[in-house]
């Protein structure tokens, strides 16, 4: 699925303890049957938010996470035309070849955990940044004005 390479188990550094719980958490929260599936699924999400945001958030966001989520986030370089909610989970699918479905959820347990780090002050800073659709994926309600 997800097409970078990986270093054996036995050359890897241990995990921060906080980038542990965020782990956990995501598991948790997406119902993953292994702490390997969850990191599969922080990464892919990580990585396609890191394309989306600029400025001030993306540092602060940067700021709030665990180191090794932190680099996952700031290693991808922003596109030029950030994506709908719905286009940037398709996106995510098709990078990663999971369902839509899949993506779908894999999206909202990883928000659900950047929330919990993030605060919801810094969150609604990031969904001002935003296109449509991405409050969805945060699990808050999507308001419009009247026109």
């Amino acid at each position: 699925m997800i097409t970078d390479v990986r270093v054996p188990s036995e050359h890897q550094q241990p995990y921060s303890t906080a980038y542990e719980q965020m782990l956990e958490k995501v598991r948790y929260e997406g119902a993953y049957p292994t702490r390997e599936r969850a990191e599969e699924a922080v990464r892919l999400v990580l990585a396609g938010l890191g394309r989306q945001l600029t400025g001030d958030e993306r540092v602060d966001l940067a700021a709030c996470l665990p180191l090794e989520a932190a680099r996952v986030l700031t290693a991808q370089i922003p596109d030029t035309q950030p994506l709908t909610g719905w286009v940037f989970v398709k996106d995510l699918a098709a990078r990663s070849g999971a369902s839509l479905a899949t993506t779908r959820w894999d999206t909202g347990s990883v928000f659900a955990a950047v929330a919990a780090h993030a605060g919801p002050d810094l969150i609604t800073r990031i969904l001002d940044q935003l296109p449509t659709g991405h409050a969805l994926l945060f699990g808050r309600a999507e308001l419009t004005s009247a026109a």
